[in-house]
């Protein structure tokens, strides 16, 4: 028995969000942190300087390493860099070349959450009640007004915005786990077309160091095939649909065992306190603002959750995010599992918008016009005193966390900043103003919000992001102790300081050993201090200097000379 909807939407709530507008909005979403930054430490330098390996052909395509350090189980982010390495033209700057495909990665992620929620909200289970004289949404409509909104929960997560802008596995994952969930969205209405995105998005995950999270998820969507009945199927196509994602999922699995691309990485939670709590924390903030929405969604639709067989709007949903919540405790960095689940999350917050009454979505709209006001001013305030030094005290602040940092000003930012916080006033305007039916309207300053302070920040916090989180003041201040050129030998360095400090400084890298060599300079991490007479034995070395990362005290580098 089908239970009934909550939603009761009339055709003017559906009312089309202006696509100019939402391209606009995705386009300096995806722009922002992309364009104009340095690469930043640990993975995203990191994993630049192992694209420049495999343009350079200094290191296998199927075992990529940087001067022998690996990169397990990861293979199609390193070779999507390369190629855009290899393709660019010399007057691109490589670090921003390597940085294409991956813009295109997020992009394709926001696409196919768009395109997997308004399939999803196409179910006949999830479309609204039908009104007894008519005028209720058309279903095409309703899920497109759906979809809109499911984007701008996206874009509204907190969480996305760092992840999602760096030249990473993780990008990679999202992109292609999002491309994943569109196809097992759409296989009931575009066959073909769903099949392709469903092997395209099992394959890129295995390649990008995911392969447990292909079959996991791919396994789960054979079992959704079986239990949904979509308008117009048959039993027989929903057999033949899962066989197929089922033999998709496990002939990727053996692809992954054939490459050598299982890394297990499974480790349980400490019973401690502080761990649990670091990780409550995590889901609350990462998540944040679509995570109550989510929640609403499942206490509205509960009807249909506990009414008996699970449709294919709800089970698809919460098979991702049940599966990723447990890569998320048992699999870290958790917050990289956890960027996977967004696009779910995002589909379940969207199934939310139309069971809400106005005093909720007034609720919504004015805490997230506070919230991001205030960020959006804590911004501009901090800028401002960089700039002139008034007031005195966030700029201060600013000197005692990055020591040496000089403020500049840049025209172009400071324009595009003041574009952005003018078009944020006409958006609240708009919003308080016309206060239009749509159900999507909910979600337009939560995503234009985040949009916002991420748009501020790679804009007027850019010199000072790079500064603290790039290794290039590191490099510079370990280059001025050096008098004359040469090669330098290392021992200590992980993967992201030997690409930093061959791309900033254009350093010749090579190993420390006991073996006599002609290299002048020798470079060692105050960690490995200690083992550093195991290395190179009985040769002369004698310290110049300890340079530190200026904005971590615990990042120090031992300079020494032959």
């Amino acid at each position: 028995m089908n239970q009934p909807s909550p939603a009761i939407v009339p055709q003017s709530g559906v009312r089309r969000l202006p696509r100019s507008a939402l391209l606009l909005l995705c386009a300096a979403y995806v722009l922002a942190g992309f364009v104009g930054r340095d690469p930043l430490k640990n993975i995203d330098v990191a994993s630049f300087g192992t694209m420049r390996e495999l343009a350079a052909g200094t290191a296998s395509w199927w075992n990529p390493t940087l001067m022998g350090q690996p990169d397990p189980g990861v293979l199609l982010p390193n070779w999507l860099g390369a190629w855009a390495l290899m393709l660019a033209p010399s007057w691109i700057d490589p670090a921003f070349a390597a940085r294409i495909p991956f813009m295109a990665l997020l992009a394709i992620a926001l696409a196919a959450t768009w395109y997997g929620v308004y399939y999803l909200a196409r179910a006949p289970q999830a479309q609204p009640v039908a009104f007894a004289f008519g005028g209720e949404a058309r279903p095409a409509d309703y899920a497109r007004a759906l979809a809109d909104g499911g984007l701008l929960a996206l874009i509204a997560c907190m969480g996305l915005a760092q992840l999602s802008h760096e030249t990473s596995p993780a990008v990679a994952q999202l992109g292609c786990g999002a491309l994943l969930f569109f196809g097992l969205s759409a296989l009931p209405y575009r066959t073909g077309l769903a099949m392709a995105a469903v092997a395209a998005g099992l394959a890129g995950l295995a390649l990008s160091g995911a392969p447990s999270v292909a079959l996991l998820l791919g396994t789960g969507g054979a079992a959704v095939c079986l239990i949904d009945r979509g308008e117009g199927d048959t039993p027989a196509q929903h057999r033949r649909q899962a066989a197929w994602v089922l033999a998709l999922a496990l002939a990727v699995a053996a692809l992954a065992t054939a490459l050598d691309l299982w890394q297990w990485r499974l480790a349980l939670p400490a019973a401690q306190w502080s761990t649990w709590h670091s990780l409550g924390k995590l889901l609350l903030w990462f998540t944040w603002p679509i995570w109550p929405l989510a929640l609403w969604t499942l206490w509205r639709w509960r009807a249909q959750l506990l009414g008996g067989r699970l449709q294919r709007h709800f089970a698809l949903p919460l098979w991702f995010l049940l599966v990723l919540l447990g890569g998320t405790l048992l699999a870290p960095p958790s917050d990289r599992a956890l960027l996977l689940g967004l696009p779910a999350l995002a589909a379940l917050a969207a199934f939310a918008l139309p069971t809400f009454g106005r005093s909720v979505a007034a609720l919504i709209d004015w805490f997230t016009l506070l919230f991001f006001s205030s960020c959006a001013i804590t911004i501009w305030v901090i800028w401002i005193s960089l700039q002139t030094g008034v007031p005195a005290k966030p700029a201060a602040n600013v000197f005692k966390l990055a020591p040496g940092f000089v403020p500049v000003f840049s025209p172009l930012a400071f324009v595009l900043a003041l574009a952005a916080t003018g078009i944020w006033i006409w958006l609240v305007r708009w919003r308080v103003g016309r206060n239009p039916s749509a159900i999507w309207k909910s979600l337009v300053l939560p995503a234009g919000g985040t949009a916002l302070c991420w748009f501020l920040l790679m804009t007027l916090g850019l010199p000072t992001l790079n500064y603290a989180r790039s290794y290039a003041p590191l490099v510079r201040l370990v280059q001025a102790q050096m008098d004359s050129p040469g090669c330098v030998e290392i021992h200590g360095f992980t993967r992201a300081q030997i690409a930093a400090f061959r791309f900033h400084g254009g350093m010749d890298l090579r190993p420390a050993t006991d073996q006599p060599s002609s290299c002048p300079w020798l470079l060692v991490h105050s960690d490995d201090l200690p083992t550093l007479r195991a290395v190179v034995g009985n040769q002369p070395w004698q310290l110049v200097a300890s340079v530190r990362r200026p904005a971590d005290k615990d990042e120090n580098m031992l300079l020494f000379r032959r």
